[in-house]
């Protein structure tokens, strides 16, 4: 069985394209390498280099590989980008999306499965102690959330009308090895890397600068590439699927537990909220839990992300 992995030179696409080859899958990877690393890449595995908005190379690449499977990781993944530049957003989330879609159910093509690398961007802000299951109003507040579903109702409309089964993972806050810190990152590679030059840690507000910032749902990044497996062998029933921890975390908690872990002396500042932040996000993982196993808790997770940061 051949795997197709677009963004598989990313952070979480190299962590699948891992699993995948692991489990005896041969496995290539399409990546425009504009954030991603060959570095990420194991060995063993068909590369090619192609940016979705180009879509006579993805026709081209896609025809090439004759992939039975296909992870759809290859996105804009910045909020604050996508405010700043939403054409780009939707150039690469949307119309590069649709090039692959259509590639994936041209003549002479059998994708038996996609499975699209979503967010809990698409549910917008939720109440004090809701969790957002996948039947929740999805109300986005970005960009990036916007064109996130926007894809998503593409793929339920190519799996209905055009015969390309298809799944949708619902990621939460993802984090591990491999996460890049460079000002469009997660934070929690923002944070170790300002603890490991010992410089502060800066809490946004949640609404007010000090208040201990906004409440996440931090999920282990290998946790997110086992769920992508189980997706792409058809043991998740429904079309969509929280990937999460369902667990709240507060920004300044992060940020102390961060600093602790690397023993940094970095002190953790309060910063006024930022326009466009989401409050609260935190998924309902249900759906998920009984095919996934255990997750990793957290302290774990991070422990498992200093250890990569210091050898690397």
């Amino acid at each position: 069985m051949r795997v197709l992995v677009t963004g598989g030179a990313g952070f979480i696409g190299s962590h699948v394209a891992a699993l995948a080859l692991g489990a005896g899958y041969e496995v290539a990877v399409l990546d425009d390498f504009s954030s991603g690393s060959r570095g990420n890449l194991p060995r063993n595995l068909h590369v090619y280099e192609v940016d979705l908005r180009d879509r006579e190379r993805t026709w081209r690449a896609v025809r090439d590989f004759a992939p039975d499977l296909v992870s759809h990781q290859a996105a804009q993944v910045s909020v604050a980008r996508s405010r700043r530049e939403p054409l780009l957003d939707t150039q690469i989330n949307v119309v590069g999306g649709l090039h692959l879609l259509e590639a994936c159910s041209a003549p002479g093509v059998r994708v038996r499965r996609l499975v699209f690398a979503s967010t809990a961007a698409v549910y917008g802000d939720l109440m004090e102690g809701e969790r957002a299951n996948e039947s929740l109003r999805v109300e986005p507040r970005s960009p990036y959330g916007i064109t996130k579903l926007a894809f998503e109702q593409l793929l339920a409309f190519w799996s209905e009308q055009r015969g390309l089964p298809s799944q949708v993972l619902r990621y939460s806050n993802v984090y591990g090895p491999r996460q890049a810190a460079n000002g469009e990152s997660g934070v929690v590679a923002e944070f170790f890397a300002a603890a490991r030059a010992g410089r502060p840690l800066t809490v946004f507000g949640r609404r007010l600068a000090g208040d201990g910032g906004g409440e996440r749902d931090y999920v282990y990044v290998q946790d997110v590439a086992r769920a992508n497996l189980l997706a792409l062998g058809g043991e998740l029933p429904h079309f969509v699927t929280n990937v999460a921890s369902g667990r709240s975390t507060s920004t300044r908690e992060l940020a102390e537990r961060i600093a602790a872990l690397v023993g940094s002396a970095s002190q953790v500042e309060g910063a006024a909220a930022r326009e466009g932040d989401v409050e609260r996000s935190v998924l309902d993982p249900s759906r998920v839990e009984p095919h996934l196993g255990p997750l990793t808790p957290l302290d774990v997770g991070l422990r498992e992300t200093a250890r990569w940061y210091r050898e690397g």
